[in-house]
């Protein structure tokens, strides 16, 4: 026997045809290329205004960019920079480790190192010390006069600066690490100078290398500062090419793309360390 339609449970019933999938289509945004396309074709004027610029004299740029003075003065930034920060950083990081010590006086000497020269202009250290022999004529029967000259004054004056903001950097760096590692180091029976160098600090360069990268930058153009004090780095020697030629533009555009050209150089290392010191975690790339 037949059973009635009206007996048939909803659950017998043909299921509805599915619906079609929706088409994900994405947001219009004329604007933003509107505005974009500007900003190439700005560039591009610039650029072509620059080059076209027979002011900029492109030809002396060429001539003097390779010169033999100019590359002195390039081999004299690039020594200074890596010997300010050796220096900067292996007392930075003493400083930072006292910062962090149990002991009070030597959280306030620390302290009271990083507060000072943080807080004095680097210009005016250099001078400072490139006047020192006006306070202390003789220091230990040395004339400091002939023993201080203008590189000696650049090497001490970038140093104790670049040593204030290390601290901070490598402090901030040792911070980062968690004090359960401390804690685990600590109950194997390592030693304080261990954990430091086994642990602590291979953990925390994470942390200090991105802005280790930046001051490194930094310092390699403040070190056009010396020039005030007659150190014959880039902009010095190309100071006095251009007090000779008066071809002042060409010779700056000269120092300007020499500290492009090495800047743009450490920044592709300081790339690659991050990525080292990275490995293993989110940021990684």
């Amino acid at each position: 026997m037949s059973t009635p339609l009206a007996t048939l449970s909803k659950t017998d019933a043909a299921p509805p045809p599915a619906a079609p999938p929706l088409r994900v289509v994405p947001t219009r945004r004329a604007g933003q290329w509107a505005g974009a396309t500007l900003v190439l074709v700005l560039i591009g004027l610039g650029l072509v205004s620059v080059v076209r610029n027979q002011a900029f004299q492109w030809d002396v740029v060429a001539r003097c960019f390779t010169s033999a003075s100019v590359l002195r003065g390039l081999v004299l930034t690039l020594w200074l920079t890596a010997v300010v920060m050796a220096l900067g950083f292996l007392l930075g990081t003493l400083l930072a480790v006292l910062r962090l010590s149990s002991n009070p006086v030597l959280r306030a000497v620390s302290w009271g190192y990083v507060w000072f020269f943080r807080s004095t202009p680097i210009l005016v250290q250099l001078l400072f010390w490139f006047n020192i022999g006006a306070l202390y004529p003789q220091i230990l029967g040395v004339n400091t006069v002939n023993l201080l000259g203008p590189v000696s004054v650049a090497v001490i004056g970038l140093t104790l600066h670049e040593a204030a903001y290390a601290a901070e950097v490598v402090r901030g760096g040792i911070l980062s690490v968690d004090r359960g590692q401390i804690e685990a180091a600590e109950s194997l029976g390592l030693g304080r100078w261990r954990r430091l160098t086994r642990i602590v600090l291979p953990q925390a360069m994470r942390a200090i290398v991105p802005p280790a990268g930046n001051m490194l930058i930094g310092t390699l153009k403040g070190t056009s500062i010396v020039s005030v004090i007659a150190v014959q780095d880039l902009l010095y020697s190309t100071q006095l090419v251009y007090h000779r030629t008066y071809e002042v533009i060409p010779l700056l555009l000269v120092a300007t793309l020499w500290y492009v050209a090495v800047t743009s150089v450490l920044g592709v290392g300081q790339y690659y360390v991050e990525r080292h010191y990275a490995r293993g975690t989110a940021g990684a790339r």
